[in-house]
């Protein structure tokens, strides 16, 4: 699902990443931090995919948002056990977004951008 994000500006956390073959309860985690990343004040939304090469961006009003999600203390442990079980690599980037448009399909006439 494509989240649904405010105007611009506002920042996206890219979390690009290759897994080990262990799940070692990944999914569980990952469904668990992304419940409690919805409950964190400042989160707009998450968009993720994984192939062989996962990527997920989440949206956040701005940067002190993005670092009390980083220092919340479940996210800290899972991403110590990232590290050891399930990521061979991963990188962050943080990004500000300054744009954004859409097309939905039916809805030609409202292309927003």
């Amino acid at each position: 699902m494509i989240a649904n994000t405010p105007s611009p500006p506002y920042y996206a956390v890219i979390f690009s990443s290759i897994r080990t073959k262990a799940d070692n309860d990944y999914t569980k985690m990952a469904d668990k931090m992304l419940e409690l990343a919805a409950k964190q004040d400042g989160f707009l939304g998450v968009e993720s995919a994984r192939n062989e090469l996962g990527i997920t961006v989440s949206y956040w009003k701005d940067l002190p948002s993005i670092k009390k999600w980083k220092e919340n203390t479940d996210h800290k442990l899972a991403r110590e056990k990232g590290r050891s079980d399930w990521y061979k690599s991963f990188k962050t980037r943080i990004a500000v977004v300054e744009h954004d448009y859409e097309f939905i399909k039916g809805l030609e006439n409202n292309l927003t951008g």
